[in-house]
């Protein structure tokens, strides 16, 4: 079972050099040392030597001395994990036999989620770094965007724009270039940009929560529109992994709201977790239809813990005109796992790695809420 190392407070207590020197240690380290890259892109060779060479740029970066620690250690981190999901995606392109690695971003960022949690990295702290490795790769593809300022808006919910742009040019900058298909100007169309836009150094400011929620959705007819703020019931998704104290939580913070429970639903019909959950997914949105039409609020209890499967639930809460907060719950993972195995029905082991690997954090492009208890 994953456990926590509690490496975070000597790494962060470090210099540059030491946590670098940590870093090359690790197994993920030596796994980009055996991946190769595209020789155009990457002249310099395999991945680690490319992510040593952002490391360093990191620190060259105008300005970096003056900046607070953690947001060197945010861009620090990015540049030790960014790449890191390259030698799980990395592979020669069937056309023209040049290496790819498609969606490494998003492989590297659950990786980075992996690698930080078991460090004892804070959960706000993690999901930054996670963040900006999901997205490090935007900047320089901005023109390709259909609506470029819907691009820098949208990550302006997620991460500081400042960062990313800062990243991006140390990125550039960490490879031996014998070209110049990446210029640096084309990085400073994105801080020049936020900028413009207001969203430079915080989240881009909306009319109001329901104007954020609607853009996200890919439904506001104006960055101007002040949409009307009039829900006629709330939903409480609860999200986090079992035993993350969810219905202790709901107790405690909202004991007079109903709760449709899906572990509860499986015992009202019986269904054991590792059978088939079409009917108590079918039963939970009967439910949930009744309630919605009825104007009620309530709280909907799950683990919840890919934005895909939230997602298909918000439609339906959405559909019915329903202001929607989602409560995010991670405790420690020592804490965590101790608290599933004093649960009556305690979540395999096995199941809570599977779980782990695939989590996905709620953030506040998904709701007109989104609070995380850490």
């Amino acid at each position: 079972m994953k456990t926590v190392s509690n490496a975070w407070p000597d790494l962060v207590s470090g210099n540059d050099d030491d946590l670098l020197a940590w870093a090359a240690e690790q197994p993920w380290a030596e796994a980009m040392r055996r991946c190769a890259q595209d020789a155009v892109w990457h002249p310099e060779g395999d991945v680690w030597t490319h992510t040593a060479m952002v490391f360093d740029e990191v620190r060259r970066l105008d300005g970096y001395d003056a900046l607070p620690r953690r947001e060197q250690l945010d861009l620090l981190f990015t540049a030790l994990l960014h790449d890191s999901g390259k030698p799980a995606t990395t592979a020669p392109d069937p056309e023209t036999g040049r290496l790819r690695s498609p969606r490494h971003s998003l492989a590297g960022a659950r990786l980075a989620r992996e690698v930080l949690r078991e460090a004892g990295c804070p959960l706000r702290e993690r999901e930054t770094i996670v963040s900006l490795v999901r997205h490090h790769g935007r900047p320089p593809h901005l023109l390709e965007a259909a609506k470029p300022e819907h691009e820098v808006i949208r990550l302006s919910t997620i991460l500081t724009n400042r960062q990313l742009h800062r990243f991006a040019v140390a990125d550039t900058r960490g490879r031996d270039r014998n070209d110049d298909s990446r210029p640096e100007e084309a990085l400073h169309l994105w801080r020049d940009l936020a900028a413009e836009l207001g969203c430079l150094d915080g989240p881009y400011r909306f009319t109001n929560d329901q104007a954020r929620f609607l853009f996200h959705r890919d439904t506001l007819t104006s960055l101007h529109y002040v949409p009307h703020e009039s829900w006629p019931c709330t939903v409480t998704m609860m999200s986090g992994l079992p035993g993350a104290g969810k219905d202790t939580w709901l107790a405690r913070h909202r004991p007079d709201l109903p709760v449709i429970s899906l572990d509860g639903l499986r015992e009202e019909l019986e269904i054991a977790p590792e059978k088939n959950q079409g009917r108590v997914a079918q039963a939970a949105k009967a439910r949930c239809q009744e309630w919605l039409a009825a104007g009620t609020s309530f709280a909907f209890n799950a683990t919840n813990l890919t934005a895909p499967m939230r997602g298909r639930w918000i439609d339906l809460f959405a559909a019915y005109g329903a202001r929607v907060e989602i409560v995010y719950l991670e405790p420690p993972l020592d804490t965590l796992l101790r608290q599933n195995r004093d649960r009556g029905a305690a979540v395999p082991e096995s199941v809570m790695n599977r779980l782990l690997e695939k989590l996905e954090v709620p953030t506040a492009a998904e709701a007109h809420e989104v609070t995380w208890i850490g």
